[in-house]
């Protein structure tokens, strides 16, 4: 199984288990509701937020468009000022090349900051299965690393876990024996952390941005970890993805702007790192060797297809802050080291659908993910695409297919959707037993049971709107008539009383064309005006 799949169980179970915690749904709230909050009260105050989204979207299609060209240049200046640089077309090759950089140093431990990459890649484990110790430094992560279990965000990780339930795994795994306020947690937290700091020989990071034109890497971090994990060691291995490149520190800054307010409603990060190679002579700190790993595991294949938009992304994790699905299953839910929208556009491009086929269907389409993602990528229309791909590549049931094949030729023909609208009522209401719903003792009805699993489907009305249309427009149209009548009698009844003639009178009213005095051709008799002197 791929290092970013960490759960193998159905999507369906995933989601029970996940709707179960209580917890959890109260922490992803509390989170969504204080960072959605505190992002939008910021943006409120950029007057050029949507240009600045803009600009950061054509920079990244820029880029993309040219990416061998930036990843060339990134490459070179990297070389330039000392750093050595590795390609890694798959998450394997990228493994062995960090591996035999280990080796080559003998070195069995590294401390660590927090890295989408390195989960992408799974080197934490592969680490350990060669004897190798890799610490996490992050705080969330250190949480995550020492409990055994799956992050639940890409930037809170730890977002399942309170202050109580992290005092107590504190206690048991390692010995604290204080309350569970955060400061004292923390404060415990850097005492067993800064000896690891001050022994490590290889500090092991991510990238956020690698600068082309300067070949310099970024660090964004909440936390001073990264900043110790890049100038302590004296060798220091980044770990990036192909696509994470700006082509200068201008751009740089348009994505920095964008990043913190969108991934925890800040302005600015609590460390921001830009290294540039190597210490130099006369520099106090930093690392006196530098390793860049840039990893593409499937990424030429992204950027060749449809789903390109989704090498934007920049990690900020604003799609699942938004997100209403991801509120309620939480990010256990997708089962994969990319939760939320985001990753269920990407899950399956870098797993495929083999393993991914139901997840594009744990979206509601809202829209609300687009709405918010800095660099504007077209979240719902790429997971609609997904859909599209799994059902013309054959990844439905039997059943499914059979279904939603007589649904198509049923909706397409104007007879068999008259037959079955017909037949449906009798049908559904005998379905309904006492309950005048169809509930879960129906479940064994393929499709419709996942709807009626969780929710009671009310039965088809025996009118049908086409009928009940026809009947209102005939009622209207004969109201109408009704009232054009009266309105016609009205008028009639007006005009013979002005001219003095009773209307019922049969006599001064004739109805067969004949005049009173037998000539042919009736006339209303006309009124005789009075000549004045």
């Amino acid at each position: 199984m791929s290092s970013i799949i960490y759960d193998s169980a159905p999507l369906e179970e995933r989601i029970h288990r996940s709707l179960s915690d209580t917890f959890k749904h109260r922490a992803i709230e509390t989170a969504q509701d204080v960072i959605t909050g505190k992002r939008d009260a910021l943006v409120a105050e950029v007057d050029n937020w949507e240009d600045f989204r803009d600009h950061a979207a054509a920079i990244r299609d820029h880029v993309l468009a040219n990416l061998d060209y930036y990843v060339r240049e990134f490459a070179t200046n990297a070389e330039k000022n000392g750093a050595h640089v590795y390609f890694a077309p798959t998450d394997t090759d990228a493994l062995e090349c960090i591996l035999d950089i280990f080796e080559d140093l003998g070195a069995t431990s590294c401390v660590k900051s927090k890295s989408m990459m390195t989960e992408e890649i799974g080197l934490n484990k592969f680490l350990e299965k060669h004897g190798i110790s890799a610490i996490e430094t992050d705080c969330a992560e250190h949480i995550i690393q020492t409990a055994g279990n799956a992050p639940s965000h890409i930037v809170v990780p730890a977002l399942h876990f309170d202050r109580t339930s992290i005092r107590d795994l504190y206690h048991e795994r390692k010995g604290y024996e204080g309350t569970n306020d955060p400061e004292e947690i923390t404060r415990f937290l850097r005492k067993i952390l800064r000896p690891e700091f001050m022994s490590a020989s290889v500090g092991v990071t991510g990238c956020n941005f690698g600068v082309a034109e300067t070949g310099s890497c970024t660090l964004v971090s909440n936390e001073g970890n990264a900043r110790m994990t890049s100038s302590i060691p004296e060798t220091q291995i980044i770990v990036m993805g192909t696509e994470r490149i700006v082509p200068d520190l201008r751009s740089l800054d348009v994505f920095m702007k964008l990043l913190v307010r969108s991934a925890v409603g800040a302005k600015i990060s609590g460390s921001f790192s830009v290294n540039t190679g190597p210490r130099r002579e006369g520099e106090a700190d930093g690392p006196k060797n530098v390793h860049i790993v840039i990893v593409n595991n499937g990424r030429t294949n992204i950027l060749g297809s449809e789903f390109r938009p989704m090498l934007r992304c920049i990690r900020c994790g604003a799609c699942m802050n938004s997100c209403p699905v991801y509120r309620h299953i939480t990010g256990h839910g997708y089962g994969s080291i990319y939760p939320g929208p985001m990753g269920i556009v990407l899950t399956p491009l870098l797993v495929g659908y083999k393993e991914t086929a139901k997840l594009p269907y744990a979206c509601s389409l809202c829209g609300s993910c687009a709405d918010v993602c800095p660099v504007k990528i077209p979240l719902p229309a790429l997971i609609a695409q997904h859909r599209r791909n799994i059902v013309s590549m054959g990844y439905v049931s039997p059943a499914e297919k059979a279904v939603f094949t007589a649904a198509a030729a049923t909706f397409s023909s104007r007879a068999l959707y008259g037959m079955a609208t017909s037949v449906a009522p009798s049908v559904m209401k005998a379905l309904t037993g006492n309950t005048n719903q169809i509930d879960r003792s129906s479940t064994f009805i393929p499709v419709l049971n996942g709807w009626i699993a969780s929710r009671n489907l009310d039965p088809m009305s025996k009118q049908k709107f086409r009928s009940w249309f026809a009947q209102h427009k005939k009622q209207e149209t004969e109201a109408k008539r009704a009232k054009t009548a009266q309105e016609i009698s009205a008028a009639a009844s007006r005009i013979h009383s002005a001219l003095g003639q009773n209307p019922t009178d049969q006599k001064s009213v004739p109805t067969n064309g004949a005049s009173n005095d037998g000539s042919n051709g009736a006339s209303l008799p006309t009124a005789s005006v009075r000549k004045e002197d």
